[in-house]
Order: structure tokens, then sequence, then C-alpha cells
């Protein structure tokens, strides 16, 4: 880091004694140890200290801060990599970071290296702890005593006082979760060198009074291709572009999104340092923004905020945010911003969900390079226009905005360090408060959740699809939300219960958590969130993250708790389906989403199964029949596998069914950063066991597709990028507020240009024409209607923000559930609506088009934001329109969105099974 900038100590104005005797009676506070007070002496005197040292006469004048001590038997960051963190140009690869963390756990006893598991691609995934050899050493009292100050419930106030007293502040911070954002993992090794080597007593209040949780790398898939794409290219044209795939095997960006739902075995591993195993006081996850605007923004977020969580978190940003900003003006690292461009009402991520797990949860967003490579930004490019930034000068909250010039990778370094270095600082002045702090907002919001008007949520057990609703159960276990189980039958506010129902309680530390998972949702509609002339502003992501709603299943609020006998659920839910063979064979509920991947795994066996398209004495349309002939093992093992149980068929279904035949499944993929939905949809296929085929550009255009496949998906794109007017710009992957990848730079090299071209088009309508089926999501469909000349017209094209908005929304829905697109749905759901969506209408009466999915008639919106209502009503949502001897499946919205809408799935498999 650079020097301190210090003002003058000569200048002695009259007032000087008497501002030279309050600073000596705020440091006297601090001195004596008072709880509340410590918080005073760690915020003012970063402020206070310089106004004491111009004003003091001579005699008080106050020393410079002497450079940290280091203890020399410590490898540096820089002797091990062989150059410094964040040098032009260079990268630190995470297989020789692991060899670096490991080598500072043999040199000191103050960490400890944690290998969690493998990631997506089998790398290692760190949890690296930092604290004092003696913390370390009782390392498991210390998270007892700290989880006791998250559920304080049944603990008596005297073992609070002691755990205040004698346990440690808990701060877990993680790195470039988002690869093409590499500072944070360049950071992190300099970072946790300083704590391993330092031996100044800055550094030994931090090793003292804090556990430092690190995980130094939350995307190693990523780190390693990220890295491996920038040296393959250095030097090149192409140096710094865009990776041209996604950079976490699945999800690419939205690996921050699936915080709540927690699908990616990364996010299981956070989740369960954060909710669980830790539940941490404070967490900062480091990330990157757009280049050209201010440097580093800090907490505390911008409005609107989401309400429900303890108003202390929302305090304790602004309390940690003032201190990183004040510590980087004390580095002179410019253009530092709090209070602007991510709003406090975001999707639920790590960092915006964790409030509601009583943890103060920030962001840190540093303005982006080209990857290591450095970016020339003159002054007159720097911008404003983002949330509480309307123009590029100084304010009250960016009092000191960067003059342009060079900006480096290790300008990034710097200022994450110095944000990552202030908040275990506050920590360790304040443990004590910080501790105390901890205990009251889970003490309040177990008061708030049991006095307030929904006092629990009750999810029967007995749902359209009860295996879903366990999958459910089990996220929300993940989250550390505490479920109980009805032990028998009960009533409650006039509806019946069976035995096994599920009641979730609000009087839990984690009352406003399961608001928001559970609980109908609005987003605020106000000055907030919309401009002076009525224009909505959009969210940063979705405005709703309702789980059950997404999910397909009931949960329902209750005003007052049920007086059943019940347990808490300790595990995750396994349920191991049962086998009855029936004279004629095996009936599978085709309800259940987990009954196709049943049918799915019993395809790779050979197995043989129908579809019952007419209901009969003991099946329902949409449910399947497996022949007695199938193979006593692969039954059991399959139901044991899924939890779908085999029942008794005694029922001659032939003639009421079809034999179903595996279809050959193909889904385009492109470069140009790649398409997270694709990525999404392929995680989802194989949970569920389909196989399926990636294909790409050159496959396409080469067509003749009908000889390899029967279906083929169009993931959520536009057009443009599909056919390749788009695909191939710089960036790719940036979202709303600057975060994400969408940095620009170099483009990439030819041969990873991605787009269809009218080959690849051509050859799609010709797949169709010869008896292909085509399935589209959302804007996708916009390709077979203009391209095809499908008689379908999208309503909401070209309509404004004021016309018609809803950013990440829940709609009621009607399902043709007798049309074989519809079979094991019920007749009413909810569907994901988000900007991009669309909804059909056709225009040709004359072809037989078949609606399986229509908008509501009314009251259409269940959660979210909705302007515009009567553009959907009654519009279709999923039409079948036959083209040729094939045909296209439009689905407007997000049936499969991130792999959380469970509730539609089975819309999105009905297409692929015939």
């Amino acid at each position: 880091m650079r020097p301190s900038r210090r003002p003058s100590l000569t200048a002695c104005p009259p007032h000087a004694p008497a501002l030279a005797e309050a600073a000596t009676a705020v440091v006297t506070a601090v001195a004596r140890g008072a709880a509340r007070w410590l918080a005073l002496g760690a915020f003012v005197l970063p402020f206070t200290a310089p106004v004491f040292a111009q004003n003091a006469p001579a005699s008080l004048s106050m020393p410079t801060k002497p450079a940290p001590t280091v203890n020399a038997a410590i490898t540096t960051p820089e002797k091990f990599f062989g150059f410094r963190m964040g040098a032009d140009r260079k990268m630190a690869r995470w297989d020789k970071m692991i060899e670096y963390y490991n080598l500072l756990a043999k040199q000191s006893p103050r960490i400890k290296v944690v290998n969690m598991g493998p990631t997506s691609m089998g790398n290692p995934f760190l949890a690296v702890y930092i604290s004092s050899p003696a913390n370390l050493a009782r390392l498991e009292t210390l998270r007892k005593w700290n989880l006791e100050l998250a559920d304080p419930r049944g603990v008596p106030e005297a073992e609070i006082r002691r755990v205040v007293l004698q346990g440690k502040g808990v701060v877990l911070q993680s790195m470039s979760m988002h690869a093409n954002e590499i500072g944070g993992s360049q950071m992190a090794p300099e970072l946790i060198y300083d704590l391993v080597a330092r031996t100044d007593a800055e550094a030994t209040r931090i090793l003292d009074n804090v556990i430092s949780i690190m995980v130094p790398s939350f995307n190693p898939d990523g780190q390693i291709l990220m890295t491996d794409w920038y040296n393959k290219y250095l030097g090149t044209p192409y140096e710094g572009s865009t990776y041209p795939r996604l950079y976490q095997k699945y999800v690419g960006h939205d690996n921050n999104r699936d915080a709540f739902m927690t699908n990616m075995v990364e996010s299981q591993y956070m989740a369960k340092l954060l909710f669980r195993e830790w539940k941490p006081q404070a967490y900062v996850d480091h990330h990157h923004m757009g280049s050209y605007g201010a440097r580093i923004f800090l907490p505390p977020y911008a409005e609107p905020v989401r309400p429900n969580a303890d108003p202390i978190v929302w305090r304790e940003l602004a309390w940690y945010g003032a201190h990183m900003a004040a510590k980087e003006e004390e580095a002179d690292l410019s253009g530092v911003i709090n209070d602007a461009i991510y709003s406090g009402w975001g999707h639920f991520g790590f960092h915006w969900i964790t409030p509601f797990h009583n943890i103060a949860g920030m962001l840190t967003e540093s303005a982006a390079t080209y990857l290591a490579t450095p970016i020339e930004i003159p002054k007159e490019r720097l911008t404003g226009g983002a949330r509480n930034l309307p123009k590029y000068e100084e304010q009250t909250s960016f009092p000191n905005p960067w003059p342009g010039g060079t900006w480096r990778l290790r300008d990034i370094v710097d200022r994450q360090k110095v944000s990552a270095w202030a908040t275990l600082d506050l920590v360790a002045r304040n443990k004590e408060m910080v501790l105390d702090n901890a205990y009251l907002k889970a003490k309040r919001q177990t008061e708030r959740g049991a006095a307030g008007a929904v006092r629990a949520y009750l999810i029967p057990v007995n749902q359209h699809d009860p295996l879903t609703t366990q999958k459910m159960v089990n996220k929300l276990l993940g989250q550390g939300i505490e479920v109980r189980r009805a032990s028998q039958a009960f009533t409650h506010d006039g509806k019946q219960y069976a035995e096994g129902s599920f009641i979730v309680s609000m009087a839990q530390p984690k009352m406003g958590l399961v608001r928001w998972l559970l609980g109908q949702t609005f987003y605020p509609d106000n000055t907030w969130t919309r401009e002076q002339n009525g224009t909505p502003i959009r969210p940063y992501d979705m405005s709703t993250d309702t789980m059950n709603e997404f999910m397909g299943v009931t949960a329902e609020p209750a005003a007052s708790m049920p007086t059943v006998a019940m347990t808490v659920v300790k595990a995750d839910l396994a349920p191991v389906g049962t086998v009855s063979k029936g004279s004629n064979g095996y009936r599978l509920d085709g309800k259940l989403n987990d009954a196709i991947h049943a049918v799915n795994l019993l395809f790779e066996k050979g197995v043989a199964v129908r579809r019952i398209d007419r209901a009969a004495n003991s099946v329902a349309v949409g449910d399947f029949a497996v022949d007695a002939s199938a193979p006593d093992a692969v039954i059991a093992t399959i139901a044991k596998t899924t939890g779908v149980n085999f029942e008794a068929l005694d029922t001659d279904v032939s003639g009421v069914s079809h034999a179903m035949v595996r279809q050959r499944v193909a889904m385009y993929d492109r470069f140009g950063g790649g398409n997270i939905d694709q990525g999404w949809t392929q995680f989802t296929l194989e949970q569920f066991g389909f196989a399926h085929t990636n294909i790409m550009d050159a496959e396409v255009k080469a067509g003749n597709l009908n000889a390899r496949y029967d279906v083929l998906i169009l993931p959520y794109d536009n057009v443009a990028t599909l056919v390749g007017r788009q695909a191939n710009a710089a960036g790719g992957e940036g979202r709303g507020g600057g975060g994400g990848g969408g940095f620009g730079g170099p483009q990439v090299p030819p041969e990873y240009r991605s787009g269809m071209g009218e080959e690849g088009v051509a050859a799609i309508k010709a797949f169709v024409q010869a008896g292909g089926t085509l399935v589209t999501f959302g804007e996708a469909g916009s390709l077979p209607i203009e391209r095809f000349g499908l008689p379908v017209r999208n309503v909401v094209a070209g309509k404004t923000n004021r016309e018609f908005w809803s950013p990440g929304s829940t709609f009621h829905v009607n399902v043709a559930n007798t049309n074989p697109l519809g079979y094991g749905m019920p007749s009413q759901a909810l569907a994901v609506w988000l900007m991009g969506c669309q909804a059909y209408e056709v225009t040709d009466p004359a072809v037989k088009a078949e609606t399986i999915v229509s908008y509501a008639d009314k009251d259409l919106l269940q959660s979210g934001w909705l302007n515009g209502e009567s553009v959907l009503n009654g519009k279709a949502a999923m039409l079948s329109v036959p083209y040729g001897s094939g045909r296209v499946v439009l689905i407007g919205f997000r049936a499969q969105h991130r792999a959380q809408t469970h509730g539609t799935y089975k819309l999105v498999f009905n297409a692929l099974m015939k």
C-alpha cells in the first residue's frame, strides 16, 4: 500500500487545547473498556486522530505510525509466487495458492487450512482459519459458544454474558466468487500472510479477538480456467479478453444467485460455514464492477431496503462501511463510495441473504481491469448515473473521486485488502459489542416472530409432489432454519393436516429469512423504485425469491402456532421408495418430478415404460407403467435412489397408454461468455437423468440434425446473439449496477466467436419441418417466430416499462394437464417471470396451436412486482405450434429458472419425452 497522507503537525489554532482535551477523553473512555464506548473508539478515532494531531501543541504531537513488524521466518507471497500480488500481467493459479496456504500452515500455528471437498470440476475448495494459536487450539469450543449467541433460545443469561466476555468475534470473507473478478483471489495470499506474519499490536489484537475464516477462492474451477486463459493469450492482441465459456461449470456468473437454493456444491460448502456451522457476525464478499465509475463500492447499500431484518444489521453495515472507507482514505486510496449503486433489496445471493441470518452481510465491488492487464481511463470517461451517484463528482458518500489514469490490478488488491483488514480491525476493537449485538439480534428477531401477525408457516405433508416438498424442507434446513414435524394428525384454523406435516415457527432467530422464503412478497413501489416520470427502476435481479412458490409447494401462513406434539427435524430427509409388484407390474405417480428421473434410469437399463393417456381404475393421466418383467434388483435400486414408490399395478393399461420412446435430446450452446440459462438447464437435466448432447455452431450449421436428434433446446437468449450479431462483443455476463463480468476489453480469438448464422437458422428450420421438436425458453422463442414465420405474436414485445413491467415475479397460470405436454402438472400453478420472457397469442386461427399454459384472467401476481397486468391476462404462456412434420414448443417463462422452479419442471421434461 502507499503511505498514509497525514496532515501537518505544526498548525495550532486557539481552540487546540479544547480539541486535545476532548480527544484525550475519548481515548480514556476507550481505555476504561466500556463495551459500548469501544465502538466510539473504533468508529471515531480514524477521524479524530488526524484532527488531534493537526491542532495539538508540539508537546502533544502524535508520532508517525510505525511500519508493521513481521516474522521473517514466514515466506512472503512475493517470494513464493515470484511477483507482487496484483502485479501487471501476473496471475497466481489456484494450485500454487493451495501450495502456499499449506506452506504457511507448516510455518505458523496461526493458520489452519481445511479442504472442504471437491468442487464441481474436482478441485479443492478451501476454508482457511486464522487466529491466535490459543484460539485455534480450542476452535470447536469457540464455535459452539458462537452458536449460542446466534440462537440463544434456552441458554441462560449468565452463559450469554460469559460467552460475550470470553468468546471471539467471527468474520468470514470470500474472494472472487465470479472468476473473472480476480482481485479477491489475488489479494487473499497477501491478506492471509499479513495475519500470519505480522507481530505489531494491531495484528495481535485481531488474532487475539477474532477468528478469521477466509474462502480464498469461492470458485476454484473458474480461477484455474481464467488464469490459464489469460496466460495463453498474454502478449497477443487477445490479452485480457473475456473467457468464452461459463467460468463455473454450470452457472457462471449466477453462482451468487444460488445462495438460497444451494444447488452448486460450492454454495453448499459456503452455506455450511455461514448458515449452520459458524454463523459469523460479519461476512464480506469481494467482487468487481464496471470500470468507468467509482473505484470501489463499500457498505452500506442504497435504498430500497428489504424489510424484516433486525435494525442492528443495517446499522452495522453503515458502521463497518464507514470504518472501511476511513481506512481507505487513511491509505490515500481514492474513488471510494458508500451508500450507492447496489440496493438493500437484491437477489438472495450470499451477501444479500446474510442480513436475514442476523449476519452483517456486505459486498465490496472494485472497478475492473482487463484481468491482470491495466486500463487507461481518461478523466472524461469516468461517469456517474448509478443509484445515488448521479454525476461523477464529489459528494458526501464519495468525497475523494479518482482523477483517472492507469487502473491496475494492484489498485484493486490495495483497496480490497484495506477493506478486508478494516473489517477485522473493527471487530477486534469492539469484540464484546459485536458479540452482544449477535445475541440481541437473535433474541429480538425471535421475539418479533413470536408476536407477529404470522406465527408459523404450515407445510402439509400431503402435497401435489410430496418428494419435492421434502426437497424444499431440506433446503430450509440447509439455511439453518428450524423445521418441526407433527407427530400426529391435527386440525388448525379449520384445516386438516396429516401426521408428518411440517411446521416452521416464526419464533426463531431467522424469522426474517423464513418470512421471505415462505411468505407472499411484494416489491416496494415508491420513490426509491421509480424515476420522477414514473418509469420503474429495475431491481438488481429478482423482485421475489419465494422458495415454496418457485418449487410448487404449499406453505400456509398461520396466525397461531398449532398445539400438536411435534419434533425438530434434525437431519436431511432421505426418502426411500417402496416396491410392491402387481400382476401387471408397477405404477409410478406422474405428479412426481422424481418419477421422471426414475423413468430415465429405467431407460438406461433398457426397461420398457408406458405412459397413461386416459384415466383408468388405478392410474391417472400422466402416470407411468412398468412391466412386471423388469429386473427386481433394478427396480429396488431406482426406488432407493429416487425415493419414488413403485406401486403394485394389477390392471392391464395397454389400452389407455402408449409405449414411450426415449428421445435423443440436443441443446444449443455457444461461446460469447457462455449462456447461463444453458448451464442451468444442463444441470437440471443431469439431476433428473436426461441424456443430452450440447451442440455448437459448427454442428448446427452442418445440418441433417434429424439423423442424430429428436429434440433441440434453445435456451433463453436473444436472436442477435443466437445468429451472431452480438455474441462476439467484448464483455459478456455483466448485470445492472456495474456488477459482473461485462467489463469490455479485447475481442476473443476468432475460433471462439459465436453465432449460428443464417445457415444454422436454416438447419433448425429444416429439422423441425422434418419432424423434430424445437423447445425454446423465453426470448429464444423470437427465433422461430421471426425466422420461421410462425403465426404467433409476443404480446409484450415493444412495450415500454411504463406499459408493462415485471422483474422476477411469480404469476398464476392455468395448465392443460390432459395434454401430454402438461402431464403431471396441477391445473393451476405458479410460473416465474423475468424481463425478457414472452407471452403469446396465435394470429392465424387455422393453425392448430395448442395452449399448454395460460396466464390467469385476473389476480395474476402472486409475488414480486407487476405493472400492466392486462397485457398478460388470458394470454398463452406455453404454446405447441405445428410446423411441417414437427412442432415448436414455446415456453415463454422461466420454467427451469436457475434450477429453482421445481414447480414447473414437468413442463420442460414432458417436452423432452414421447
